[in-house]
């Protein structure tokens, strides 16, 4: 698991805290609502948030979009500021008759102040969407959760496959399933 440990406002850590965040591994992972799509299709990436680090409440999650994730538009949360990180595309696409030559890759969301912070104790969920490629396969989601004590660090992807079961902290996988034949793809 990838995590890290930082100081707290209050300028100190539990040393029981600081144990367990290093060798407890966390209690559930970080999961799509719906884990599945079709190729082609305009999707909507709901990541579902269950828990803190180690009992530290979460003030940012950050999410690392993943290529051929196009068209990116994030859901406000009330309570927490939204900020986007664009780049230019090595390959550019045509959308709707105009040409993108720059897409957003990365979502973070920020608590506005610690009354806003998602406790270890609550759920939530974050959103973005975005239209899914052409091509079938595996898409995967890097998510940094960072909370007032340490972070944690979701973007472990297998060597092989999509079994996540053996990882610690792994990514989101949303698996992109051929489309079907029909209409328009949203």
């Amino acid at each position: 698991m990838n995590l890290t440990l930082t100081l707290s406002r209050r300028g100190a850590l539990l040393p029981a805290l600081r144990l367990a965040m290093l060798v407890a591994p966390p209690a559930a992972h970080v999961a799509l609502a719906q884990p599945q799509a079709a190729a082609g299709s305009s999707y909507s990436a709901v990541l579902r948030l269950s828990h803190g680090c180690a009992g530290s409440a979460t003030h940012t999650v950050a999410v690392q979009l993943p290529a051929g994730f196009r068209g990116a538009k994030p859901s406000p949360k009330a309570g927490w500021l939204l900020s986007v990180r664009r780049q230019v595309l090595a390959q550019p696409y045509d959308s709707h008759g105009r040409q993108v030559t720059e897409d957003v890759v990365e979502v973070v969301w920020t608590a506005r102040s610690p009354e806003h912070f998602l406790a270890d104790a609550w759920f939530d969920e974050f959103s973005v969407r975005g239209q899914l490629p052409l091509q079938a396969g595996p898409m995967w989601f890097k998510l940094q959760q960072r909370c007032e004590i340490g972070q944690l660090n979701w973007t472990e992807i297998p060597a092989s496959g999509t079994a996540t079961g053996h990882l610690l902290a792994p990514a989101v996988l949303l698996e992109v399933l051929p489309a079907t034949a029909g209409g328009h793809p949203h």
